[in-house]
């Protein structure tokens, strides 16, 4: 009885001693392809033949790979391709080259410059296609050096009164910019403030000044644990380390200012008490939203991954929610869930319909304990839909099929009908994730192609809530660009970065981070600060009171303190006020949690965990600090 299974190990092939990938390293441009060969060897080195190998990439937003071996190159950066049979793996490192330069501008931010000033050369690079791309390389000269000099890196100091032109050459590539110089001021130059007492986190902005009249100098600060940034005129100084820093201007090749800033320690502290618990152990969870209702109690109800149900929860006693009754839809994945402003009209996305007709689902709340569906929406987002957000009687809805905003309008809820449409231009990276849309804007996160803003009624750029007006765009290399909120003159972005071979039925070590930028001009956002947890990944994202409210998936519900201006590494800074680890050992992942959100309703925090579905928790400021 044991000979045929003896038979059947005796035919298993052991796992290769060594396997080798051709190239070893490969360069691409972006949207570049090529094929890669793995080689399989025993330990005697011939080379075994019928070896299937499995591909992973440790970065696909740099570079992706298929099953045959063909990589396709995204965003410039490097990444290591692996080539896996059994538990022997290769690797052929692929770099991504940036985008060659075709056109180059120069600048000074004003043309006129008062002699033994100085001022900085802003150069700017476009590709082929008009996006705007790194250029290295550069050489500066001067047509007068008697008149203006120019340094390697482009710092232009004025020495006598004339004109000169200042040139800047990549290759083949040049841009000029007149410079005049006029006699100098009578005055000193003058640093303001002398001389700062802040806590880490704070911005403190220097000017330098000679009559009156701004000055452009060259801005450093020693050690480590600070920045300056020059904007403008102005010097932009944060530190994440407390200390003293001294701040130097270099007005000019002859005039040095400097002052000196103390630092102390933010201490933000908080602590995130648990309140109550709507626990699923037997499905993954999705989004969550909250909401009182028709009847005046409260509800949270609850979206579900690879599971056809909405789960409805009473939270009006937070600390003993009790599910009330489910919804359950044809799909494999309910991921967004979004309540009208009257609380009588429900939205629910749908994805994975085995009739493959998937669209929304809208929803009667009459009775929010017992929700009813009113009316379904297909014709034109057959394909999927992962998230919506209700503005009045729109719904603006991300379809997975074209990839585009589809805005339909709800007004009369048994009888949905599109409206309008919004889209990038087709290509074979566009990924529409989510939307949100705040104040006339709509802030649509497309991924690779980053975020894009949208005029949807603000009266700036002519849109209207059905037809949209393109207002601007901002993306970054590691694309991956998964949510957006506005909240005052910042729009928080975050990323979304799984590893290639990411397993719901397990532990998932997700990356990505929220990126800070600064609106002041919505037709050019500025990335001003960051907030980044270590080895963890970002998700959704709630801001309410100053406070920054951010699913970090692995590393629980976090509460970020983002008063005042906002500059540099937000972590590193102690902005931080408090964590709740959302982890359970009776999860669908037992003891790793994936914490998807946060929203503040009447003074709790709701969220909803991949792996163990429903938390609520209070941030109470001023209790004990938390590591």
């Amino acid at each position: 009885m044991f000979a045929p299974t003896m038979m059947l190990l005796a035919a298993v092939q052991a796992d290769p001693d060594r396997i080798e990938v051709v190239p070893a390293r490969l360069a691409l441009d972006p949207g570049e392809s090529a094929v890669v060969e793995a080689r399989a060897f025993d330990v005697a080195g011939s080379l075994l033949q019928g070896v299937e190998f499995s591909w992973r990439t440790s970065a696909s937003e740099v570079a992706t790979v298929d099953e045959n071996g063909r990589v396709t190159a995204g965003s410039p950066g490097e990444v290591r391709v692996s080539a896996r049979a059994g538990n022997t793996m290769g690797f052929v490192m692929v770099v991504v080259r940036e985008a060659a330069a075709s056109e180059l501008a120069a600048a000074l931010p004003e043309p006129t410059l008062p002699a033994g000033a100085s001022a900085p050369v802003a150069v700017t690079a476009w590709d082929a296609s008009g996006e705007p791309v790194a250029v290295g390389g550069l050489v500066f000269s001067s047509s007068d050096e008697r008149v203006a000099a120019v340094d390697a890196v482009g710092r232009v100091f004025a020495r006598m009164p004339g004109e000169a032109r200042i040139t800047a050459a990549s290759g083949d590539l040049q841009a000029a910019v007149e410079v005049q110089v006029r006699e100098g001021g009578a005055g000193e130059a003058v640093l303001s403030p002398s001389g700062a007492r802040v806590r880490t986190g704070d911005v403190v902005r220097f000017r330098a000044a000679m009559d009156g009249r701004a000055l452009h100098p060259a801005w450093s600060v020693d050690g480590a644990g600070a920045q300056i940034e020059p904007e403008g005129a102005e010097g932009v100084f944060v530190a994440a380390e407390p200390g003293t820093y001294r701040v130097t201007a270099l007005v000019g090749e002859a005039s040095v200012l400097t002052t000196l800033v103390e630092v102390a320690p933010r201490r933000a502290a908080g602590e995130l008490i648990q309140i109550g618990r709507g626990a699923s152990a037997s499905h993954h969870s999705g989004d969550t939203w909250v909401f009182e209702g028709a009847d005046g109690r409260d509800y949270a109800y609850v979206g579900t991954f690879m599971h056809d149900w909405m789960k409805a929860w009473d939270v009006t006693d937070p600390s003993a929610p009790v599910l009330t009754d489910s919804v359950q839809l044809d799909a494999r994945r309910i991921n967004d869930v979004k309540i009208h402003e009257s609380a009588r009209i429900g939205i629910l996305t749908r994805e994975g319909a085995s009739n493959r007709r998937n669209g929304i689902v809208i929803l009667d709340l009459s009775d929010p304990a017992h929700p009813s569906v009113l009316s379904e929406y297909e014709r034109t987002v057959t394909g999927g839909v992962h998230n919506v957000w209700v503005e009045g009687d729109l719904v603006y809805a991300v379809h997975n099929g074209t990839r585009d905003i589809h805005i339909i309008d709800i007004s009369n809820p048994a009888e949905p009908e599109e409206v309008g449409r919004w889209g990038l231009p087709a290509s074979p990276s566009k990924s529409l994730h989510d939307v949100i849309v705040q104040d006339g804007y709509a802030y649509l996160s497309y991924w690779d192609d980053g975020v894009v803003i949208l005029d949807t009624g603000a009266g700036t750029h002519g849109g209207t809530p059905t037809e949209p007006q393109f207002v601007s765009r901002y993306k970054y290399p590691a694309g991956n660009t998964h949510t957006a909120w506005r909240a005052g003159r910042y729009l928080f972005v975050g990323d979304e970065i799984f590893p290639s071979d990411w397993d719901a039925d397990a532990p998932i070590e997700a990356r990505g981070y929220i990126h800070v930028l600064d609106m002041a001009d919505p037709d050019k956002p500025v990335e001003v600060a960051r907030y980044e947890v270590p080895e963890a990944g970002a998700h959704n994202i709630w801001v309410e009171d100053d406070r920054l409210y951010v699913g970090y998936y692995q590393a629980g519900l976090r509460v970020v303190d983002i008063s005042g201006e906002l500059r540099g590494d937000l972590y590193r800074q102690g902005r931080e006020l408090a964590v709740f680890k959302t982890t359970d050992s009776q999860s669908t992942v037992p003891n790793w949690g994936m914490t998807w959100g946060a929203q503040i309703h009447k003074g709790n925090i709701f969220t909803s965990d991949l792996n163990s579905g429903l938390w609520i928790v209070k941030l109470v400021e001023g209790g004990r600090a938390i590591s």
